[in-house]
């Protein structure tokens, strides 16, 4: 294999490579191989016509696609073994230059990282964010463990009150036609919820048990159903049962059935500490947010398309894969939702050239303070991975794949390169 090489600009370089003959005449024969069994030729059992016969007929091009198949992978690849310093950040564009039934010409065209100044990165003054907690902060944690550690009971000697949960029979109608879906017996409604359409709680409550009433509201103009949408209904209500959430006392006993603690001194310090541990994790990770931008806001880079579109692609095979786990097809998701895989491309754009520029000047930073990964930090990782797996780390590695090892030592990088901003940048 010949080639040659030339620099182009957005960090583009052109490989313009010839196969040798041989290779590319070989992988005529593999497509002629491949494919004969679709030739019908007068004279000969399907499949049987011998090259000759079929190129005689159609051309010796019939076969190029499948050939330029067979041996475009094997020539890129090649290149990338002889290119060693060659580091390609997309999938190359390819154009055939000459072809025929003895040469073959190719360009690929390959995408490298841009070259850039890396901007400020140490001594920059940042805001610090607050990880300070608050008796209200504690007092909203135990609210939500009285909320659900209440009981609700039956309420018999008034009428309902927002907040009550009853329990009702309701049919609707429009125009005193009654509609799909508008009916349901012993049907549980939070008075207060936002459940129902607007108007609907509101005028349930003041009922009391064993009362029947109608009432009125219109359907928002944006509802689902679009014979409904917009159109006043009436709705025959009857109310069955009246109940409330009694919450439990704040005491030591109370303590003792939501937690661990025997008092409520105890209890309350145990949320405090683990408010604070989540608060100072959430303010570390907007500093080190705030940092990387304002890093990355110094740098200037010239992003190859390529890359962003690379980036592009990546995000959207991964909402796709996301919807489908869920059980819903991707062209499904589209036509429900009356847009497109395009409109998708143009609303990650932004997101991905930030992305992409991220990444470039983590690498840079990396590069420039040659921040790697020792040995001891790869086994100590590991070993943590093995326990969690309930393996030793001898069973542990043999199960690794090669990219959870990378994963591995890139996460140890990463997060080394994050300790060593924090510690040469000041936040205050």
């Amino acid at each position: 294999m010949n080639y040659n090489k030339e620099i182009l600009e957005n960090s583009e370089i052109k490989y313009v490579v010839e196969a040798d003959s041989s290779a590319w005449q070989n992988a005529i024969r593999e497509a002629y191989n491949k494919t004969k069994h679709k030739f019908n030729i007068e004279g000969f059992r399907k499949g049987k016509a011998p090259m000759s016969v079929i190129t005689r007929m159609y051309g010796v091009g019939v076969f190029f696609d499948d050939a330029l198949d067979i041996i475009l992978q094997s020539l890129y690849t090649e290149l990338l073994d002889k290119e060693t310093d060659l580091v390609p950040v997309a999938r190359p564009n390819v154009d055939i230059v000459a072809i025929s039934d003895s040469e073959l010409k190719v360009a690929f065209t390959v995408t490298v990282t841009p070259e850039f100044t890396l901007g400020e990165y140490k001594d920059l003054k940042l805001k610090k964010v607050s990880s300070k907690v608050t008796d209200e902060m504690v007092a909203e944690e135990i609210a939500k463990a009285q909320e659900k550690a209440g009981a609700w009971e039956n309420v018999t000697d008034r009428a309902c009150e927002k907040f009550d949960t009853v329990v009702i029979d309701y049919s609707g109608s429009v125009d005193g036609v009654k509609f799909e879906g508008g009916t349901a017996e012993k049907q549980n409604l939070e008075l207060g919820s936002g459940m129902f359409i607007p108007g609907f709680e509101e005028q349930v409550e003041g009922m009391k048990i064993g009362e029947e009433k109608d009432i009125k509201v219109k359907f928002p103009e944006e509802y689902g159903a679009e014979n409904l949408a917009g159109k006043d209904a009436v709705f025959a209500i009857k109310l069955h049962e009246i109940k409330k959430k009694v919450l439990p006392e704040v005491n030591d006993e109370f303590a003792k059935d939501v937690s661990e603690f025997d008092t409520v001194e105890e209890y309350k310090k145990d949320i405090k500490a683990k408010l604070k541990k989540t608060a100072e994790e959430k303010a570390n990770r907007e500093m080190e947010n705030a940092l990387l931008d304002k890093i990355a806001e110094n740098t200037e880079i010239k992003i190859p398309d390529a890359m962003i579109e690379e980036q592009i692609e990546e995000m959207i095979q991964e909402f796709e894969y996301r919807i489908a786990y869920q059980g819903m097809k991707p062209e499904d998701y589209y036509k429900y939702t009356n847009s497109s895989r395009d409109e998708l491309r143009l609303r990650y754009n932004e997101q991905a050239q930030k992305q992409v520029k991220m990444r470039l000047v983590m690498d840079a930073i990396i590069k420039a303070e040659n921040i790697k990964a020792e040995e001891s930090e790869i086994e100590a990782k590991i070993a943590d991975f093995a326990k969690g797996a309930n393996k030793s780390v001898e069973e542990f590695k043999k199960t690794m794949h090669p990219e959870q090892a990378r994963y591995i030592e890139n996460d140890i990088i990463t997060n080394k390169m994050i300790d060593f901003l924090m510690a040469n940048n000041k936040f205050a």
